[in-house]
């Protein structure tokens, strides 16, 4: 029985002791004497079972945080403020435990949050102090940490608020500039789900959306962009981007939707409809007939349909002038070559079903060409009057004369081959109109061949 007795009285006057060190702790904390107020915590918290104390832990977070306060004091101990953190989480923690509510924090409370406020300020001063002198780094760490603070408070219910976005976007800053675009896109991110807004703020959702678009994330970079939108509704940057994520990481069918769902948003803009009209021929015509989709044709004739409602929206547009013409030609030229893989075998002459199928070609050449002509002879109309050319106007003009003289070259051929045939028959009458004709026609040849050699120095 005194065994027990002895024992029982041993271990209240353990307690007493523990307690008296903790006690003493905070006494040295109170007189300025840190560094021995410093000894005397890291003792208490050595003996395990004072690690489950929630006074040791917020005691040490003081000692701590006011060693990192001290310029005289925080040298020597580096991470002081670091270490005064972790054991604010611990108080908290434990605190969080306490079965009563109301007696949750209580030392934190009646100090107003001091302790932690206080580590939120220093570390948002040194954060500033190493951004303002350009080392990037260290300022990450810092407002990172800082960050860290903010979201202790925010999620004790210590404050109400949320989202620290001025620190939260220098961070992203600091890291972007530390080149650790990773842990930017981690602070911007916040930034833009929380749908922030402010003064240059469109720039970081444009960032946050690129960003995972050259990391091949297509889904981020496509919620990121929906975000930007809908905070920034009239900014334009939006939808060239969504085009240019359905063209890098869609299909050509999710592209044309893309297209489709942008003109319909925008119905008087005729930049999106030329731009659509490209693509689609672009995607269905290959000078090498062998590689074009299966549905080329379809794809040509809606290349064609979109292009026409562009000159109907911007009937003095150079681009998509010449875009049609160039469809067009391209036509005729493959009518042309077909015409000319009909050839005799040997001696053999052309049957007369051949002879008709190069009529019906020849017939269906001209047609192509009439129909590009127009529009090759607006881009002439439109840029040659201009002063000095941009190079992309410059290189549509020469490419629509260029077009122009082959295809009045064309014409002339064609007239010398009736001619003959004409005089075969000895049909003078026909001769001399079919002469009249191949002069007119060689007047245009020499008119838009003196234009294209002009055009250096012209323009």
């Amino acid at each position: 029985m005194k065994k027990l007795f002895l024992t029982a009285l041993l271990a209240v006057i353990g307690f007493l002791s523990q307690a008296q060190k903790l006690e003493k702790a905070k006494d040295l904390y109170g007189k300025k004497k840190l560094t021995d107020a410093k000894t005397e915590i890291d003792n208490v918290l050595a003996v395990e079972k004072n690690k489950t104390v929630a006074d040791a832990w917020y005691t040490k977070a003081k000692i701590y945080g006011a060693i990192a306060a001290d310029s005289s004091l925080k040298s020597s101990i580096p991470d002081a403020r670091g270490t005064a953190l972790e054991a604010m989480k611990t108080y908290l923690d434990l605190e969080s435990k306490e079965k009563d509510a109301a007696k949750r924090n209580i030392q934190l409370t009646l100090d107003n949050n001091a302790p932690l406020i206080e580590l939120y300020t220093g570390y948002s001063k040194d954060a500033a102090s190493f951004y303002n002198a350009n080392n990037y780094n260290d300022a990450f760490v810092n407002f990172k940490n800082s960050l860290a603070v903010f979201d202790l408070l925010s999620s004790k219910g210590i404050i109400p608020i949320k989202l620290d976005t001025t620190t939260t976007l220098y961070a992203g800053i600091s890291a972007e500039k530390a080149q650790k675009p990773d842990d930017a896109a981690v602070y911007y991110g916040k930034i833009a789900e929380a749908k922030a807004k402010g003064e240059g703020f469109v720039e970081i959702y444009k960032w946050l959306a690129d960003y995972y678009r050259r990391k091949d994330d297509a889904t981020n970079a496509a919620k990121f962009s929906a975000l930007g939108k809908e905070v920034y509704p009239n900014d334009p940057f939006w939808t060239g981007f969504d085009l240019d994520l359905a063209r890098e990481k869609g299909t050509k069918d999710d592209l044309f939707k893309k297209y489709e769902q942008v003109i319909k948003e925008n119905p008087d803009n005729y930049l999106f409809l030329f731009n659509y009209g490209v693509e689609l021929y672009q995607t269905g015509y290959d000078p090498d007939a062998s590689k074009r989709p299966a549905n080329s044709k379809d794809l040509i004739a809606k290349a064609v349909e979109v292009m026409n409602k562009t000159l109907e929206k911007k009937p003095d547009f150079a681009n998509a002038n010449m875009v049609l013409g160039q469809i067009y030609y391209n036509q005729g030229v493959e009518i042309n070559n077909e015409n000319k893989n009909i050839r005799p075998n040997g001696a053999v002459k052309l049957t007369p079903d051949q002879l008709k199928k190069k009529d019906e070609l020849r017939a269906q050449t001209a047609q192509k060409f009439d129909q590009a002509v127009p529009y090759l002879t607006k881009v002439d109309e439109l840029l040659d009057v201009q002063g000095k050319l941009k190079m992309e106007d410059k290189d549509n003009l020469k490419n629509a004369l260029d077009l122009l003289i082959i295809i009045n070259e064309e014409k002339v051929n064609a007239l010398e081959q009736k001619k003959r045939q004409a005089e075969a028959k000895k049909d003078v009458a026909g001769v001399k109109a079919i002469d009249a004709d191949i002069k007119k026609i060689q007047e245009n040849v020499t008119k838009y061949t003196d234009k294209y050699n002009n055009i250096d120095r012209k323009h």
